[in-house]
């Protein structure tokens, strides 16, 4: 399993709080590459709640580790 900012993107529209499979039914709605869906597949699974994608993948960047003033724009 790896994670790119690319792939990890495309659950940052996803019903969170959700469950593995209820973020793999919409990987796979939503059109995700098969790379996003196997990743959520190769997840270990207790039956458990994830909260964000960083409850997936700790390292996802915030938006703090952009650096730029979006006052600027």
């Amino acid at each position: 399993m790896y994670w790119t900012l690319e792939l990890a993107s495309k659950l940052e529209d996803a019903p969170w709080p959700a469950t593995k499979e209820e973020l793999i039914d919409f990987a796979i709605r939503s059109g995700a590459p098969l790379e996003v869906i196997e990743n959520l597949q190769e997840m270990e699974d207790e039956g458990e709640i994830y909260e964000s994608i960083e409850d997936i993948w700790p390292d996802y960047p915030s938006k703090d580790d952009f650096f730029f003033n979006e006052d600027e724009y």
